[in-house]
């Protein structure tokens, strides 16, 4: 059976272009939330911690998702459309010998780091659980953040982990994809 790679033509090319754009609005619509939530907060307060409006924001309804958990599933979901929609970007000869390595390096070294950032916020999430356990009281979980990379600046640390892991799964796939042969124009 012969491989068929997506064309514009296919009914599936419109099903994935779709659900990109309403992936692409719901990531836009939270970030432009985000910003105008943090900003109202830095100008009244003179600091903010870094995903906590996205995090505590639950929509549409009541004890539903959280922004952080829209963003999470509309980053890794639109990637996939792009990667399926796109492969024409990067079929064949269109990326030669060299930069497909410096590409293949480049994604290889975020997956890295994005991983690292997964493991060390899950990490000190837990630590900082247990830590609040041992204590006598289970601590708000969704108000918890690290000062770090700035302390002025602290980082949700829920949110830090969505997004990190979110960017590990996309850059991973991201090198899965630059390693495997491409695909042919002709095809």
């Amino acid at each position: 059976m012969k491989t068929h790679h997506l064309q514009n033509s296919d009914s599936a090319y419109k099903v994935f272009l779709y659900i990109f754009y309403i992936c692409a609005f719901i990531m836009a619509f939270i970030f432009i939330f985000g910003v105008y939530v943090t900003m109202i907060e830095w100008m009244e307060k003179g600091t903010y911690v870094m995903g906590e409006a996205i995090h505590n924001t639950v929509f549409p309804f009541e004890n539903f998702a959280r922004g952080s958990t829209w963003i999470f599933f509309s980053t890794i979901i639109g990637w996939y459309c792009v990667s399926r929609i796109g492969w024409k970007r990067t079929a064949g000869d269109k990326i030669n010998g060299t930069r497909m390595a410096l590409l293949q390096l480049m994604l290889l070294g975020f997956a890295i780091i994005t991983f690292y950032e997964v493991l060390y916020n899950f990490t000190v999430l837990n630590a900082t659980i247990a830590a609040g356990v041992v204590e006598g009281q289970v601590p708000d979980i969704d108000k918890l953040s690290i000062a770090y990379p700035d302390p002025d600046r602290p980082w949700n640390l829920v949110f830090a982990t969505k997004v990190f892991l979110a960017a590990f799964i996309i850059s991973a796939h991201a090198f899965y994809l630059s390693t495997k042969p491409r695909k042919s124009l002709d095809e």
